[in-house]
């Protein structure tokens, strides 16, 4: 078949726009907007700049999507969260966050929501299993996995200001 051909543009203020000619010469784009969200389209065969099909999609139907799309990327030894009623999520910290240059302890997050931090995304950097005096920085993104309610509730813990 030969390797797909995917290019990007970047889109200011948006996202990024990803755009894939299928073997059959069809055209399909995402596009991955800032707030997580994406756009599906589709554009008619015989008029390319002509869009057949858009879908925007939350980030958690994104994921159901590429779920559906490839389901060879689970291993049987791994547990689905939301098998098990569970998520994990992403939470960023705000540079004007009470807790900003703090210790993830002080946020007391697994005592008040049973949610654990697995990681905390930094800049370039990922730190796994950050402990309770691991110091928070505004622009940390926080992976937790919790309860639907105890991820909201951690959500709100950390949006304090």
């Amino acid at each position: 078949m030969g390797v797909p051909r995917l290019s990007s543009t970047q889109l200011p203020g948006i996202g990024v726009r990803y755009d894939l000619t299928t073997r059959e010469q069809r055209l399909l784009s995402v596009v991955a907007h800032r707030d997580g969200a994406r756009t599906l389209n589709a554009y008619r065969q015989d008029d390319p700049d002509a869009c057949a099909l858009s879908v925007r999609m939350t980030s958690g139907e994104a994921e159901a999507l590429i779920d559906a799309l490839m389901p060879a990327h689970h291993s049987p030894s791994l547990l689905s969260t939301t098998e098990l009623g569970l998520v994990a999520e992403r939470i960023e910290l705000s540079s004007v966050s009470h807790w900003n240059g703090r210790v993830l302890g002080d946020t007391r997050m697994r005592t008040e929501t049973g949610v654990s931090v697995v990681a905390v995304l930094r800049r370039a950097e990922a730190i796994p299993s950050p402990g309770p005096d691991f110091r928070l920085a505004g622009g940390d993104t926080l992976i937790v996995i919790g309860t639907r309610e105890g991820v909201d509730a951690a959500a709100g813990i950390l949006a304090r200001e």
